[in-house]
């Protein structure tokens, strides 16, 4: 339940010569699902443990990571009689606000955006334009003009993701129909403050992002060409800039001090506090069984068995 074995699909096993050259990999992680894991599984082995902390003021963030046509937006957002991690997610995060009612008044806002090209969108209000990514004084990164919708019910925001996920940026390549063109985030801010009327009153916050990633890819898989391979190179370039950023924070606290560029893309910038600030990460990375994507594979669990390596606290 914890080990990835990798296998080269193009190693003969009767090459003698080569036999010490092997390209078979293991991996480790906290986790590990095969074929046969449902969506419920998944969630309940990454992402529930989080949301009790979320209505505690910590801040949590589940990424899907992987190349393209892997299952990510399914894991995130799942079809109507398999819902993904954000429906569940909410689920849960308002059933157990509702049992604190009692003591507390609380907020739930929600905004949907996407990174499409290095520019940011709306996904609620797709009308309003890119938007820009700026820095308030207390260094926390904000989007100006995103919209935020208040609501204290899991169905109406289930219905919201179904609408903006419609706008959301989805072309057909020769890897995948639905090919997810942009990351997309979704940001749930939950607010708390006691009922009880007393002195320095506090208020707790709580962020949880849940990103789904635009999947790395080559152009000589999807056979991109003109608009698409453009797109692609925009996906490669901000996968690349948070690889790096990954990376750069899994050696931190080595001998040498590494300094993590989050400017490098929109992507790392908006992700800055999930990454190495204030935050509880899980990453869920996709790899795909076809023999055809064996480097692809390798190079996303590598990228993976990094991530595990950044230490935060939170």
């Amino acid at each position: 339940q914890q080990r990835v074995v990798l296998m080269d699909p193009s190693e003969d096993p009767d090459d003698i010569l080569r036999a010490n050259r092997s390209r078979e990999k293991t991996f480790v992680f906290d986790m590990v699902f095969d074929h046969r894991a449902t969506q419920e599984e998944v969630y309940v082995s990454t992402t529930k443990s989080l949301i009790g902390g979320v209505i505690s003021g910590y801040n949590a963030t589940i990424f899907a990571y992987g190349p393209t046509g892997t299952g990510k937006t399914y894991t995130m957002l799942g079809t109507d009689c398999e819902p993904g991690i954000y429906i569940r997610a909410l689920d849960d995060l308002f059933k157990a606000l509702e049992a604190t009612t009692e003591e507390m008044d609380y907020t739930v806002s929600v905004s949907y955006l996407e990174i499409y090209n290095e520019v940011i969108r709306d996904l609620l209000n797709p009308s309003s334009g890119f938007l820009d990514l700026r820095e308030d004084p207390r260094g926390s990164i904000q989007i100006a003009g995103i919209t935020e919708v208040s609501t204290t019910n899991a169905q109406e925001i289930t219905q919201l993701l179904m609408k903006g996920n419609k706008q959301r940026t989805q072309e057909p390549t020769a890897a995948n129909k639905t090919s997810s063109r942009s990351h997309a985030v979704l940001q749930v801010t939950v607010t708390q403050k006691s009922r009880r009327k007393v002195m320095g009153e506090e208020v707790r916050m709580g962020k949880l992002f849940m990103v789904d990633l635009a999947g790395s890819e080559r152009a000589a898989q999807t056979q991109n060409r003109g608009k698409r391979m453009n797109e692609g190179a925009h996906i490669n370039r901000s996968l690349l800039a948070l690889g790096n950023c990954i990376n750069a924070l899994s050696k931190k606290g080595g001998s040498q001090a590494q300094f993590v560029n989050f400017r490098d893309s929109k992507l790392t910038r908006l992700l800055k506090d999930s990454l190495g600030g204030n935050s509880r990460t899980v990453m869920i990375a996709h790899i795909s069984p076809a023999s055809t994507s064996f480097e692809e594979s390798r190079m996303t669990l590598i990228y993976a068995y990094r991530a595990k390596n950044i230490k935060t606290r939170v």
